[in-house]
């Protein structure tokens, strides 16, 4: 079992959620979060320049059996990535981390592991 984790940008959260319907990945969830990295935006206020600090991003994190990890992964990046002319992504698209499950219990009918995802 695995847990994946993507960051990706607000913007395209509607369209890797449907990707992943469509992909039979129905269990997520999603928080607001806001960090940086290698992005850099430049805003306007008051006729001044400034980099926020924080970008404002989503994250998805999705519990997996080990055969759906690499379908979940490959769709995210799919739906995710920006398509601008000839480049294929670009700096900001996002972040996918994927983390190892000991367990995974499910509330209600007390399930263990794969089962309870």
């Amino acid at each position: 079992m695995k847990l994946i984790t993507a960051i990706i940008r607000e913007v395209q959260l509607d369209q890797v959620r449907e990707a992943l319907i469509e992909a039979g990945i129905t269990r997520i969830t999603v928080s607001p979060v806001s960090g940086h990295g290698q992005q850099l935006t430049k805003e306007y206020y008051r006729g001044q320049v400034f980099v926020p600090d924080l970008i404002p991003k989503m994250r998805l994190e999705i519990a997996v059996n080990d055969k759906f990890v690499d379908v979940t992964t490959d769709t995210i990046i799919k739906a995710a990535r920006s398509i601008e002319g000839d480049n294929m992504g670009q700096v900001g698209d996002g972040k996918i981390f994927i983390t190892n499950l000991e367990d995974c219990i499910r509330i209600r009918t007390n399930e263990h592991g794969e089962s309870a995802i």
